[in-house]
């Protein structure tokens, strides 16, 4: 789940071909620390500096990184945690923590995220993955999350001189949009990422820890209002009910000019531009709006946590490079160079002439990640949640579809 919000977050910047080998430096003697990072997550250039950096302030460390790829990695990660070809550091998604820890295999590091790195002051949709029974394994890296992508000429000739802050100016934006053969949003029916923040808004859950038992929670009074809410967004466009952002690709419906808006993350404007250059300079962004101007809607939050394995040959060393990589100076760095949110809300300000990044960073502050549950992986892998959208959008009965999504996901977290 994680890659599915970055994908597009990664656009943003230039990707450099860093491939599956190793890079490092350092001289003889030096202790190597071998560091897994995912493909294209960080740029060679970030990459060089943070290694100049780190080994002038750590003369006895060598760093080696090695890049992975997302397709497959759960396994391989596993086996790593086993003590097969471990490394001493581990970029994973911030939803794949629980998994790992299941394995008995992670470091506690709750210590460290305590008096070095400012715990208290994480963003909560990447520290919460990364904690489990209270203590931390997982340290946050960076985020991603969605926004409202728009069409400013469209906005402009419906009289709309600014992005709504609130659910019922949204809605009455998107109506007035909604006209003339533009669609006022597109959202497709099975989006259910963006539905896990109209819920939570809402006070809801899409599963909920009843004293070590998860249970799907769509047929909450809650969860109900949030798939009310979809439903009426969805209605103000021509959006799919049966399929999801991907079928069609979402940005190449936009890119076609008629549409006001989509959700998406900022690096979409990219894929977007490139089908129609007409569109550059024309898109802007701003958060997901929530019940009231206080705050932004909440979203689900993508991201990496860093992890150490138990079993790395140099744990000690490992646990300094995440330190420095998830502190205050290299945070501020990985979100110039990669758009990236940083770890913390304080540190947004790095990105406010951003535009895209500055309204991540917005919502982020308001972020949630996935039920945690080792299992919520296999919730993903059928997702029980896009026929509920689907059946409920082509006029089913909300009430029996989320009880039966409900029972769904409940069988999948009991792993029956």
């Amino acid at each position: 789940m994680k890659n599915r919000v970055l994908v597009g977050a990664v656009a943003l910047v230039s990707s450099f071909a860093l491939g599956g080998c190793g890079m490092g430096s350092g001289g003889s003697g030096s202790e190597k620390v071998t560091v897994w990072l995912m493909k294209d997550s960080v740029s060679a250039d970030f990459l060089k500096r943070f290694t100049a950096d780190f080994e002038k302030e750590h003369s006895s460390i060598e760093l080696e990184f090695k890049f992975q790829s997302w397709s497959g990695i759960g396994p391989k990660v596993i086996r790593a945690l086993r003590g097969e070809d471990t490394p001493d550091v581990i970029e994973v998604g911030n939803t794949q923590v629980a998994q790992y820890a299941e394995s008995g295999g992670l470091r506690d590091l709750t210590l460290e995220a305590v008096r070095d790195l400012g715990s208290e002051d994480w963003l909560p949709g990447l520290a919460d993955p990364g904690s489990i029974n209270g203590l931390q394994y997982g340290i946050p890296w960076y985020a991603a999350n969605r926004v409202v992508i728009y069409n400013k000429e469209i906005f402009e000739r419906a009289g709309i001189k600014n992005p709504p802050k609130t659910r019922d100016e949204w809605i009455a934006d998107t109506r007035l949009l909604n006209e003339g053969g533009n669609q006022g949003i597109y959202l497709a029916g099975q989006n259910w990422y963006v539905l896990a923040g109209f819920i939570w808004d809402e006070g809801g859950e899409l599963a909920e820890d009843e004293g070590g038992s998860w249970k799907g929670a769509l047929d909450s009074p809650e969860a109900l209002r949030g798939m009310d809410f979809y439903k009426e967004l969805q209605a103000l466009g021509s959006g799919p009910k049966d399929a999801d952002e991907e079928k069609p690709p979402q940005s190449d419906v936009f890119a076609e000019g008629n549409v006001a808006q989509i959700i998406s993350v900022p690096g979409s404007v990219a894929q977007i531009v490139k089908r129609n250059p007409e569109l550059k300079g024309k898109l802007g962004y701003f958060p997901i709006p929530g019940k009231t101007a206080k705050a932004p809607g909440t979203v689900f939050t993508g991201g990496s946590d860093l992890i150490v394995p138990e079993k790395a040959d140099r744990r000690a060393e490992g646990i300094e490079v995440v330190k420095a990589l998830a502190g205050r100076k290299w945070q501020e760095e990985l979100a110039r160079t990669m758009s990236y949110v940083p770890n913390k809300p304080g540190l947004a300000n790095v990105v406010v002439g951003q535009a895209g990044t500055a309204a991540m960073a917005k919502g982020a502050a308001q972020g949630r990640a996935t039920p945690n549950s080792p299992q919520w992986a296999d919730v993903e892998a059928d997702n029980p949640i896009k026929p509920y959208m689907t059946a409920v959008l082509e006029g089913g009965d909300p009430r029996r579809e989320a009880r039966t999504a409900s029972s769904k996901i409940t069988a999948k977290l009991s792993g029956s």
